[in-house]
């Protein structure tokens, strides 16, 4: 028994020692630095959006010891990912692996450096899961819980398998209390995205909705019970310009059913920003539709 306890002790060792070379101290806010993992070879980093509380004056603190200047590339702030660019090249990455190898049950290691020294914890994956949205619009490919309790620093850092492998980039704003890896296939849409355009585009109507009840007849009608009512209408946006006000109710776009706000969030996909789209609503109770072009949303809008 103790040489299998050694064994498996050696092993994690290894693990955080092979992987500790892609791991990065990020100073983006102005208390407990956090932490980042080396993207690409030729200096991408990529963190964790929420421990970065300003723009400028960043600095990454690499595994050699010395710090340099880092220059932000772009954030998403619904999948709580940002991008890094530093000035170095030949650069050690990690190795990533998918959500299938894994099972609920597998050591999973959380690594961090708040410091300049890699630090480690470790628990299980605590769960699996499909694909989900977050509280603010962003689409993870797969829902990923990680066991275990990590201080202050380790957001933005890699969850390794007890292999070194990296099962995803550590996140603790997305939900509340728990410790969230997000997968590779996440992380590469969103560092594709915000290298070409440094921020996630997505299209957006200008409404602020909340879901309503729709009279029986029209619930009948339609086959669904609930709409979005309109409580607002952004000024110039693409709702006013298109016809709708407030108190109209949403019920389809494109086609989609909405029965609830996330309904709409799931229905502005990037692929619809300039098109026209049609809108069924329900004005002084009876059926109309509305054509609304979609735009993109703002860089600080809603």
């Amino acid at each position: 028994m103790s040489n299998a306890l050694t064994g498996l002790s050696d092993a994690l060792a290894d693990a955080v020692s092979s992987s500790g070379v892609g791991v990065l101290r990020v100073e983006g806010r102005d208390r407990v630095p956090a932490s980042g993992i080396i993207w690409s070879a030729d200096g991408l980093v990529v963190t964790a959006h929420h421990v970065l509380e300003r723009d400028e004056n960043i600095s990454v603190g690499m595994p050699q010891g010395e710090s340099l200047p880092a220059t932000l590339v772009g954030r998403d702030p619904t999948t709580d990912l940002a991008v890094l660019r530093i000035d170095a090249s030949s650069l050690s990455t990690l190795q990533w692996v998918q959500p299938d190898s894994l099972q609920v049950g597998h050591l999973a290691l959380a690594l961090a450096r708040p410091g300049n020294n890699v630090q480690a914890t470790m628990g299980i994956i605590g769960a699996l899961g499909k694909s989900w949205r977050t509280h603010a619009g962003g689409v993870v490919d797969q829902y990923i819980q990680a066991d275990l309790v990590m201080p202050p620093g380790f957001s933005g850092g890699p969850i390794v398998a007890a292999d070194g492998k990296v099962v995803g980039l550590t996140t603790s704003a997305l939900l509340s209390g728990t410790s969230l890896a997000l997968p590779l296939n996440t992380v590469k849409r969103v560092v594709g995205a915000l290298l070409a355009h440094g921020r996630i585009l997505r299209a957006y109507i200008g409404v602020g909705s909340q879901p309503a009840r729709l009279p029986e007849a029209l619930a009948d009608q339609l086959g669904q019970s609930t709409g979005l009512l309109v409580v607002s209408v952004e000024p110039d946006g693409p709702a006013a310009k298109g016809g709708l006000f407030l108190g109209d109710t949403l019920v389809t776009l494109d086609g989609r059913p909405l029965k609830q706000l996330d309904d709409l969030l799931e229905s502005l996909d990037a692929d619809k920003i300039d098109q026209a789209i049609s809108v069924s609503v329900v004005r002084g109770g009876q059926l109309q539709e509305v054509s609304v072009t979609l735009a993109s949303r703002p860089p600080s809008g809603s």
